[in-house]
């Protein structure tokens, strides 16, 4: 089977010339179609930096990350702002949406980049609002909206560009119980239906109970990797 991400001897060192700081030391890592897999270890295990390296937000040190055939480590700053808006959806702890835009606007926005037609961005944001239960608040701005329903919106946001995988970086953290389980629901039901794969740096034993692949780093290095039976 392919492999949507297969990540090779990725290290990150942090002020290499002062005090470095080793963030990754040598990860390998591979990530299957449909997975749902969760990052998990303690603060400064390497988890985020795994996950923004993944997504070109930072820079490997040394080592190669595949996405479709790309080493995106050997990427200029703009080739890699091209091949995120093309491949990868983000889904981040603070939600990250844009205040003067509604539900829409923002779910949209990421098309009107690539450059889609009007009538493929509100088929798109229809399809997307709906599946995540926002159809009724599509022309709401962000502080008309509660936590859940914000980060609703940025599910939503990170499927708007049919991206390969979707990287989700403690989306839960500023949610109540309810609205975790909520968006556990959506992004497991697009997971399983729509086979989604999902990529989660998260300490939330919530998120880690849902997960069918828990990875687990300590210093920088992964030191287990296991796959939950259905």
């Amino acid at each position: 089977m392919n492999k949507v991400i297969k990540v090779q001897g990725v290290t990150k060192i942090y002020n290499p010339t002062t005090i470095p700081v080793h963030a990754l030391r040598g990860v390998d890592l591979e990530i299957e179609p449909g997975e749902f897999t969760a990052l998990v270890g303690p603060s400064g295990s390497g988890k985020t930096t795994l996950l923004n390296t993944i997504g070109g937000l930072d820079t490997p040190t040394g080592g190669s990350i595949i996405i479709s055939s790309q080493d995106i480590a050997k990427l200029s700053d703009g080739e890699m702002i091209e091949f995120r808006k093309q491949n990868i959806g983000f889904v981040f702890q603070a939600y990250n949406l844009i205040p003067v835009l509604t539900a829409k606007e923002n779910v949209e926005f990421i098309m009107l980049l690539q450059g889609k037609s009007e009538k493929e961005r509100d088929a798109r944001v229809n399809e997307l609002l709906k599946a995540v239960g926002l159809e009724e608040q599509i022309d709401r701005r962000p502080a008309q909206l509660s936590g859940g329903q914000q980060q609703r919106v940025a599910v939503a946001r990170a499927l708007a560009s049919k991206p390969m995988f979707v990287l989700a970086d403690e989306p839960t953290a500023n949610l109540d119980s309810k609205s975790t389980a909520n968006l556990l629901d959506i992004m497991a039901k697009l997971n399983q239906e729509e086979n989604i794969t999902f990529l989660f740096s998260t300490h939330d034993q919530r998120v880690i109970d849902r997960a069918r692949r828990i990875v687990t780093l300590e210093d920088g290095q992964i030191i287990s990797d296991e796959t939950i039976a259905s």
